[in-house]
């Protein structure tokens, strides 16, 4: 007798066995209960989490020969349980759309569809990969799956549900099948050693249960191959002969380097990682596995349940997860993955491999922004604006600025803004008080060559000083801007020539003596 792999040796017969999809479980046997069983279903999720199986469960749910109805807990041993199990079942049809994809399939499905079942109650069509199906197939199916013979249930399944067309999953009623969690794949591959009596290690356990990556099937063909080794016990050390420990001595070797900034020692990891025999893009995938490991213990703490590690391990990790903040395993995770998808098209993989450890290693430590900023020192222009320094900045900035009368003017740098500088008049005549202008409130920027002044007295008032006081035009300025007369000055007079005609004529420009301005 051939020897039957574990896979299907341990398949899931009832609902109560289907591992990690109770969701899915639960909907079907409350459907199966009430009798509102859909003509239709249409299975999602990825390889290994039970697709088929629950399709085969359903099947002998509706089918078992030992009960008068469906049932939700099917006997398996009468004849129609035993040839669903193994897809035998003349009245459940297995189809591989992968290898059945043209419309005369479907044709011939159609057309067997009219026929009633032979000795079981419904005629159920298990189409699986049913995403390879051509449009025209598609088109074929469309009118059979919507409207079938009462003796007749469709069950769909495919790993790539966007594949399917939206006519198709419309006639049908969806469920998506989780990834099953490590946790109960190690609970189950504890359940099958104990069945075949073979002892193992829990590290052992756990880490088939992590390599599975939520597809129970992997997990099981992983203890299968382990089991093929002869060994009376499942030890950690078979485990690294025949499988890549997920959390071994040479990622901590790459890590360690890193965080020492040597970049040659961590080049020198690199290479005896890929002497071990794997390749750079599964390095890459080991290490990301790796480095996301320390970034749980760094975020969540030493014993957080994320992540999947030996009891005698974890003390270790969460010591080395200490090296690094968040952000920077952020940043690792990023460029790691980087690397994984630019290696597997290019024929520079071990080149690429290198330049990225290097560039890791010889990093600044990624710093933080802040922490950068405050190297600055000096420089008020980037500091916190809660500062001391930039509080002093603000205040200087807000300072209005006036020169005194009779204050000669100084001339401003290059750098300093652009602004218009008020000579003071020989004498305080005011007497054409019409042309006042009032002169925007100047502020002092760093970089100014003059120290702003402080605000000087008001002057003795004048004749000169109640006549433009008084002037309407001056007065409706202070009511618009609501501000006060500080001071009275001449503009500088403007002379020149007026246009390019007179540029040999004398200056006609004409002379502003009489007019005035008042700061705020």
């Amino acid at each position: 007798m051939s020897y039957r792999v574990l896979a299907r040796t341990y398949r899931s017969e009832t609902f109560d066995e289907l591992v990690g999809q109770e969701h899915v479980a639960t909907t079907l046997t409350n459907a199966i209960r009430s009798g509102r069983v859909h003509h239709g279903y249409l299975f999602t999720g990825t390889r290994g989490v039970g697709k088929t199986s629950m399709a085969r469960i359903l099947a002998k749910s509706l089918n078992c020969l030992s009960f008068d109805e469906a049932t939700t807990t099917p006997c398996c041993q009468c004849d129609s349980c035993t040839a669903i199990s193994i897809g035998e079942d003349v009245d459940v049809v297995e189809i591989d759309a992968a290898s059945h994809t043209g419309v005369d399939n479907i044709r011939e499905l159609r057309s067997n569809a009219t026929l009633r079942p032979a000795r079981a109650r419904y005629k159920i069509y298990i189409i699986d990969e049913v995403h390879m199906l051509s449009p025209g197939a598609f088109n074929a199916l469309l009118k059979t799956l919507e409207e079938p013979p009462s003796h007749v249930k469709f069950i769909l399944a495919t790993t790539e549900a966007h594949k399917v067309p939206a006519t198709i999953q419309s006639r049908c009623q969806r469920f998506d099948f989780r990834a099953i969690g490590a946790q109960d794949i190690a609970a189950h591959l504890q359940s099958v050693l104990e069945k075949e009596h073979v002892e193992a290690d829990e590290a052992v356990v756990r880490r088939i249960a992590r390599l599975a990556q939520g597809s129970m099937r992997d997990g099981l063909s992983l203890l299968d191959m382990l089991l093929s080794y002869g060994a009376d016990r499942l030890s950690t050390d078979l485990v690294d002969e025949l499988i890549p420990p997920l959390h071994d001595e040479l990622a901590a070797a790459v890590i360690d380097a890193i965080a020492k900034k040597d970049a040659a020692g961590a080049l020198r990891a690199l290479d005896q990682a890929l002497q071990s025999g794997r390749t750079v893009e599964r390095l890459c995938d080991h290490l990301v596995e790796y480095v996301r490991t320390l970034m749980l213990l760094r975020v969540c703490g030493e014993d957080t349940d994320l992540a999947d590690i030996a009891g005698t391990a974890r003390a270790e990790l969460a010591k080395q997860s200490q090296a690094f903040d968040a952000p920077t395993y952020v940043y690792m995770i990023g460029l790691l993955e980087e690397l994984r998808r630019s290696v597997k098209f290019s024929g520079a993989a071990r080149a690429l491999a290198d330049a990225a450890v290097v560039r890791l290693a010889m990093s600044e430590q990624f710093t933080d922004i802040n922490k950068l900023l405050d190297r600055l020192g000096d420089s008020s222009l980037y500091a916190p604006s809660d500062s001391p320094k930039k509080k002093a900045l603000n205040a200087e900035r807000n300072t209005p600025f006036v020169k005194p009368l009779g204050e000669s003017a100084a001339t401003p740098s290059v750098d300093a803004p652009s602004s218009r500088v008020a000579e003071p008049v020989s004498s305080p005549d005011t007497s054409n008080v019409a042309d006042a202008q009032v002169a925007p409130r100047r502020r002092v920027y760093e970089g100014d060559a003059a120290s702003p002044a402080p605000i000087p007295a008001t002057p003795p008032r004048s004749a000169q000083w109640d006549k433009v006081a008084a002037d309407p035009l001056v007065v409706r300025v202070k009511e618009a801007v609501e501000g006060t007369l500080k001071d009275v000055r001449r503009i500088q007079p403007a002379v020149g020539p007026t246009t390019e005609n007179d540029a040999n004529d004398e200056p006609k420009g004409r002379e502003i003596d009489s007019k005035t301005k008042f700061m705020e």
